[in-house]
C-alpha cells in the first residue's frame, strides 16, 4: 500500500494517528489558539481596544453571582466540546477496529 492507496481512500488511516490527532485537538489546539488570540490583540490596536471596551461594558453591568454563572458557562460549554471531540475520535477508531475485524472474517 503506497500513498496513493491512502490519497485514494482505498487504506484507511490507522489507529495511532487518529490518537495523535485526537491529542492535538483536545491540548495543543486550545493552547495555540488562546496564544493566538493573545498575540492578535497585542499587534492590532483596533482588535485590542474592542476586546477590552466589551469586556469592560459585560463585566461591569453583570453582578458578581453572573459573572459567576456566565464563567461556569463557558467552562462547562468548554469541557462539553472536549467531550464532543472525545467522542468524535472513540467513534472513529471504533469504526476502524469493527472494519479491520470484519474484514478478516
Amino acid at each position: 500500500m503506497g500513498i496513493m492507496d491512502f490519497l485514494t481512500f482505498k487504506s484507511f488511516i490507522s489507529t495511532e494517528a487518529l490518537i495523535v490527532f485526537y491529542y492535538l485537538g483536545a491540548l495543543i489546539l486550545p493552547i495555540c489558539i488562546w496564544l493566538l488570540l493573545t498575540w492578535l490583540t497585542q499587534k492590532y490596536e483596533l482588535l485590542n481596544s474592542a476586546y477590552k471596551g466589551g469586556k469592560e461594558i459585560i463585566w461591569k453591568s453583570l453582578d458578581r453571582k453572573q459573572k459567576t454563572k456566565l464563567i461556569i458557562f463557558f467552562v462547562i460549554a468548554f469541557l462539553f466540546m472536549e467531550l464532543f471531540w472525545r467522542m468524535l475520535f472513540e467513534f472513529l477508531i471504533a469504526y476502524m477496529q469493527m472494519r479491520d475485524a470484519l474484514l478478516q472474517i
